[in-house]
């Protein structure tokens, strides 16, 4: 279907309740509306996160921006900083990177114009009480359990108004933490009018921000992303500018963030990565510890369908983020232990080995759209999980392994790179 862009986008208001934000946009003329309901959080009415919420509402806008692909921006009365333009911009330039790929879109010629001046508030967090945004996968898990056990941690969990994900839910549960819930209800016509466009939004800016305003009503000096340094790997590189899925996940999306809400609420609220400097490979090692957590826990994304009719109850076994999974937890727990985990044997399955070959840098395509590791990690996963005997003997996995060569580079095991963690998130 032939779509024609829309002209302008424009911000309508943010009106703020004790537990209801309802954002209004309008593209060309037509209203649309989302609300989210925070519960266990405290009044969001309250200067600080009602800033914060600003914040938020300027980055959600953007999935009814990408529904025509707008030329123009009108921020109209939104009160904005430096810092709260850098992110915006960058949230539609590279946050919507994968969006235009997809749809054969250049969005380098998106304008921004309006907004009224930011009159900064401050937000008196406890640096010793903090979030978890909680996705139910091993990266949030390991994340809440290597947290101090003096600090006061709570889990963020966000639901669509459909109702709680099961998956995702079960795990929480084997937390035993207190949870502050976000209900999310998208403008119904994005679903039901075909028109519109469609693709991918920089949803976990988006879960930080609703985080940041649930940590600052709940007195919380705060927000602990569970964002490793391969999420700031790109996919591919487009007219020399590079595309990342996991953009909002990325470096250079958490230090916009950070001095987005330190513009709006002072440096009394932390937003940050407690896994910026570490690998998914070391991830997958601090999991394969957690035992309690095995039987419950699911990232495959099937679990996760807006529509409840159409989630998946088990491991599908077959789509590229049950393969990395599969994949990066295969060195550190036993095959047979893991094969129990997962209903199947994703990494075995010779139907999965294109899938397989472009996860660790060999294939003809760019590593697909999905949450998961840079080929290094892949690689480095596989010639681990190949020193198990029982691993070995699978014959296409020892063929890859042969052409992949000898490793190269640092330890995956070791942290490295830049990180923003406060020292009091450390143990």
């Amino acid at each position: 279907m032939s779509r024609r862009r829309a002209e302008v986008f424009a911000y309508r208001g943010l009106e703020v309740g004790a537990e209801v934000l309802r954002a209004h946009y309008d593209l060309d003329g037509r209203p649309f509306v989302e609300e989210v309901t925070v519960t266990e959080a405290g009044d969001l009415r309250a200067p600080a996160p009602a800033a914060v919420a600003t914040l938020w509402y300027l980055v959600a806008g953007l999935s009814y921006l990408k529904a025509g692909a707008a030329r123009h921006v009108d921020l109209a009365a939104t009160p904005i900083g430096p810092a709260g333009r850098a992110l915006l911009a960058a949230a539609i330039r590279d946050g919507l990177g994968e969006f235009a790929v997809r749809n054969d879109l250049d969005l380098a010629d998106v304008d921004v114009t309006g907004g009224a001046p930011l009159v900064p508030t401050a937000a008196a967090g406890d640096p010793r009480r903090v979030l978890v945004p909680f996705g139910g996968g091993i990266d949030s898990v390991v994340a809440v359990e290597e947290l101090p056990e003096q600090l006061d941690q709570a889990l963020f969990i966000v639901s669509p108004a459909s109702g709680p994900f099961a998956a995702l839910e079960a795990t929480a549960r084997v937390t035993g933490r207190p949870i502050v819930r976000a209900s999310r209800r998208l403008d119904p016509a994005l679903v039901a009018d075909a028109s519109l466009w469609r693709g991918h939004v920089p949803v976990t800016a988006m879960v930080a921000l609703l985080a940041a305003t649930a940590a600052a009503a709940s007195g919380r000096g705060g927000v602990v992303m569970s964002n490793e340094r391969s999420a700031s790997a790109p996919n591919l590189v487009r007219a020399g500018r590079p595309v990342n899925h996991q953009w909002s996940k990325s470096w250079a999306a958490e230090q916009l963030l950070g001095a987005a809400v330190a513009e709006s609420v002072g440096d009394r609220l932390i937003v940050a990565s407690l896994l910026r400097d570490r690998s998914e490979l070391w991830v997958a090692e601090r999991f394969a510890r957690l035992t309690r957590y095995h039987e419950v826990f699911r990232s495959c994304n099937r679990a996760f369908a807006q529509d409840p009719a159409r989630r998946a109850t088990t491991w599908c076994g077959q789509c590229d983020k049950c393969l990395f999974v599969n994949l990066v937890l295969a060195p550190f727990v036993a095959r047979d232990r893991l094969a129990a985990i997962f209903g199947s044997e994703p990494l075995a399955d010779p139907a999965r080995l294109a899938q397989l070959r472009t996860l660790v840098g060999l294939g003809v395509e760019p590593k697909p759209f999905e949450c998961v590791g840079d080929p290094t990690e892949s690689a480095a996963a596989l010639r681990r999980a190949l020193a198990d005997p029982a691993w070995a003997s699978v014959a296409h996995l020892a063929a890859l392994a042969a052409e992949l060569g000898p490793a190269e580079g640092a330890d995956l095991l070791e942290p490295a790179g830049e990180t923003r963690v406060p020292p009091h998130w450390l143990r």
